[in-house]
């Protein structure tokens, strides 16, 4: 898909360049900018109102990120997927979350595990639809939680730029990827964290993000 023509809201100059990153990763985790498109500075400054220096930032960010490719005198374009990658960021997402979880159990009220419920329902409710975007929010809701008890930046940044890639995977084949279970496993999370068993809630945790975002067992021909 090309970038949008229609002009985005305008850009706040003191968050310029988070935005501008934030929103061109978002075009790219969601599918709207595939793997292997080419990607035009000047089409993207154009959409979001701003001058092509803070694209290119972006883009060097996006990189970083293992979402784009951009080569020095080349054309960049969209990343393609590499199951290769996807098994790494996977198992750096996993036990981040379960150390962010092992770190905030002590610090975990019941009014945290209330909204870690309330997203698990909502979870389960766009699943059932089925609801991509409410289901991969829900899931990122609950997670926050502990991410953000866990009070240490460094872990919630890392995260931040890893993720990306597993989001996007389940974007790009939400229906033919693992993640049925989640509600569950976000269930026994919980359930570890009301009984005070933090290496329980953060194994649950690991085993939670190890699964995400792999291909579903491929049904038996007829």
């Amino acid at each position: 898909m090309p970038v949008p023509t229609t002009p985005a809201r305008k850009t706040s100059r003191r968050l310029l360049r988070d935005d501008v990153y934030g929103r061109i990763r978002d075009e790219i985790v969601r599918g709207r900018l595939a793997p292997g498109e080419k990607i035009n500075d000047a089409e993207l400054g154009a959409w979001l109102g701003v001058s092509r220096t803070p694209v290119r930032e972006a883009l060097l960010r996006l990189a970083r990120d293992g979402l784009v490719l951009a080569r020095p005198g080349r054309v960049t374009t969209v990343a393609p997927e590499d199951e290769t990658t996807l098994a790494h960021a996977r198992e750096v997402v996993a036990e981040l979350h379960a150390l962010a979880v092992r770190t905030a159990a002590p610090r975990l009220g019941e009014d945290d595990l209330a909204v870690m419920d309330a997203a698990t329902g909502r979870l389960r409710a766009a699943l059932a639809v089925p609801d991509p975007a409410a289901a991969l929010q829900a899931d990122d809701d609950f997670h926050a939680v502990p991410v953000r008890a866990a009070g240490n930046p460094i872990l919630a940044e890392q995260l931040d730029a890893v993720t990306a890639m597993l989001r996007r995977a389940e974007f790009l084949h939400f229906g033919s990827i693992t993640g049925a279970d989640s509600p569950a496993e976000h269930d026994l999370i919980v359930r570890r964290l009301r009984e005070g068993d933090a290496v329980g809630a953060a194994e649950a945790t690991r085993a939670n993000w190890l699964g995400l975002g792999r291909p579903g067992p491929t049904a038996p021909p007829p």
